[in-house]
């Protein structure tokens, strides 16, 4: 694949890499994965990401679609900005913050502003504080192992199309990981470990942690107090709401992009450390001229995954900010539209601003 034809493999695979970015968290795949295989180790400092920034490419190559993306990020609500600081009268403020589940150095460093938020907390609060716990996902697949793991001997080799089937042994190959140790496992499981660039799961297996799983360690080791807004179990459940065909697809549409996942994972990582989370969307929405590509799949999986997920988040985090004091972090992605949780918590009586 040419840099001519980054764009339109964009647009292919939009539904799977948004499906992978703020759908069910690396968190939990993460944790699934530190149980499930062993970790082959290298050194920090040679783990490079590489890739580069698909916007400053699109203001060269294609800068009439980089302005209609940027007019629709602009038309999203509270599309700006990580932090946001949540206000009620007669309780101690509390704060709303935007992350991303990357090891990236830059992800991992906290703003003056959001660091003296984090560390005046009472409480922190994470997606799912049960990925704390790296037993947490075994006895979830334990209780309920249709979730993860295919139960009826469906193997993954079977619904792979076989034109794609060593792509994928490849792919995992270079991950350390045979597809005969993933082969029973749920489809979206494989396409998260493909999508997520080698030099994040090379992190990850040399022990450094996601951004949010590090606020919620270190706060503990502090002594602060540890919550989550979702179980393993909701967000599992969520994901297999969706067809299979659906996830089949998505690990297809994966695989189109291949070499070039980690020039999508560094435009994302430079639009969200400049706070540009609205136009996260728009970049990877972007779909063929004649718009068939995402439409109605991709209607299916934002309400499934991410508004009625933010429903939840919301309505969970109401008795939280009404203790004051509480820092929350979650996927910025979560944040904005009129379906997110700035919206939401508007909605609920509670002054939101950013900060």
């Amino acid at each position: 694949m040419n840099d001519k034809d980054i764009f339109p493999a964009l647009d292919r695979i939009a539904d799977g890499l948004l499906r992978l970015c703020l759908a069910l968290s690396w968190l939990l795949l993460a944790s699934f994965l530190a149980v499930a295989f062993s970790a082959t180790r290298v050194r920090a400092e040679e783990i490079a990401c590489g890739g580069h920034d698909l916007i400053a490419e699109m203001a060269k190559t294609d800068p009439a679609k980089l302005n209609a993306l940027r007019k629709e990020a602009a038309e999203t609500e509270n599309g700006k900005g990580l932090l946001w600081k949540i206000e009620k009268p007669g309780v101690k403020p509390s704060f709303l913050f935007g992350t991303m589940h990357l090891t990236d150095p830059r992800v991992l460093k906290l703003s003056d502003a959001a660091e003296a938020a984090y560390q005046g907390a009472d409480t922190i609060v994470i997606e799912t504080d049960e990925v704390l716990d790296p037993k947490a996902p075994m006895k979830v697949m334990a209780e309920t192992p249709d979730l993860m793991m295919f139960t009826d001997g469906t193997t993954l080799d079977k619904l792979i199309p076989k034109d794609k089937l060593e792509t994928v042994r490849s792919a995992l190959s270079e991950r350390g990981i045979s597809l005969a140790a993933v082969n029973r496992m749920q489809p979206w499981m494989l396409t998260s470990m493909l999508a997520m660039p080698a030099c994040e799961f090379a992190r990850k297996k040399e022990g450094t942690n996601f951004l949010d799983i590090k606020l919620a360690e270190e706060a503990r080791s502090r002594g602060k107090q540890i919550a989550g807004l979702e179980t393993i179990k909701d967000q599992l459940s969520a994901m297999a709401s969706l067809p299979a065909q659906f996830h089949i697809d998505g690990l297809i549409e994966t695989l189109t992009l291949g070499p070039k996942l980690p020039d999508v994972f560094e435009t994302m990582t430079v639009l969200y450390t400049q706070g540009q989370i609205g136009m996260i969307f728009p970049l990877m929405r972007s779909v063929s001229p004649d718009g068939t590509e995402s439409g109605k799949n991709y209607a299916e999986f934002e309400e499934k995954m991410v508004n009625a997920r933010n429903r939840t988040m919301a309505d969970r985090a109401v008795p939280i900010v009404d203790r004051g004091n509480a820092f929350i972090a979650v996927g910025a992605l979560h944040l904005p539209g009129e379906q997110g949780l700035v919206a939401l918590l508007k909605n609920k009586g509670y002054t939101l601003t950013a900060q």
